[in-house]
């Protein structure tokens, strides 16, 4: 569902991210870890078009990028960790215009609308402007709006930023559950513990080239342990 091919992104002298390759399958849901600066934000920026390849290719279903660029952002939300959103709006607002901007019918938007917005509890905030949300409430409205275009493919930057334990623990369960259903999603994340309870294969990244990658149970028994923390820390220590 998700294919890089030789991507490589260069800032100056800087070599960002180095030949990256990695195919996600449908319905996975990956883990992208690695320390500060390994190149995590700036992969997941290539992806989603934000910032320009120095090299290589993105394939999302099969549409190129570059060759098809409406097409292929239309098969994706994003979500980064910190929200920039309308500030202006009123939470409702907000959500309309991307229902629109993703032409949600309207039976459909009204159905998942009721469904995020009392699961996350949002429902008493929606009339507020969003520049008095907090982070947290911002980020559950970015999730929501996510949610209710039913996208292919979510590609996350540290998702769970801001958000109380209860959002946190659902927000794993609906991923989990739109995984099973063929949604393809592709985090990135610190937290190794979340990476461990939801994803199925992790990819750990450092000075942009993938170091290890593979489903959990690969990784342990190739590194011939059960914890992926003391794996991670084994790998990009060694790789120093």
């Amino acid at each position: 569902m998700i294919k890089l091919v030789n991507l490589t992104k260069k800032y100056g002298n800087l070599l960002a991210v180095n030949n990256l390759n990695l195919e996600i399958k449908k319905g996975e849901i990956f883990g992208f870890l690695g320390p500060n600066g390994a190149g995590k934000t700036t992969t997941i920026k290539m992806i989603c078009g934000l910032v320009s390849i120095t090299k290589g290719e993105v394939y999302i279903d099969g549409i190129n990028l570059e060759k098809k660029p409406i097409e292929y952002k239309k098969k994706f939300a994003y979500i980064p960790d910190k929200p920039f959103i309308f500030e202006k709006l009123r939470g409702i607002e907000y959500l309309e215009f991307i229902a629109n901007l993703y032409d949600v019918n309207k039976n459909k938007f009204k159905e998942l609308f009721d469904k995020y917005v009392k699961l996350f509890e949002m429902e008493n905030y929606l009339n507020d402007f969003i520049e008095s949300y907090s982070h947290g409430m911002s980020q559950k409205l970015l999730i929501i709006d996510s949610l209710i275009h039913s996208p292919d493919v979510f590609i996350l930057d540290e998702p769970m930023v801001g958000l109380d334990p209860r959002s946190i623990r659902l927000l794993k369960e609906e991923f989990k559950r739109l995984a099973e259903n063929g949604t393809t999603i592709f985090m990135s994340t610190h937290s190794i513990d979340i990476a461990e309870d939801v994803c199925t294969t992790v990819g750990i990244i450092d000075k942009g080239q993938i170091i290890e990658i593979g489903s959990l149970k690969e990784i342990k028994e190739k590194n011939k342990s059960e914890k992926l923390e003391e794996i991670f820390f084994k790998l990009t220590e060694e790789n120093e």
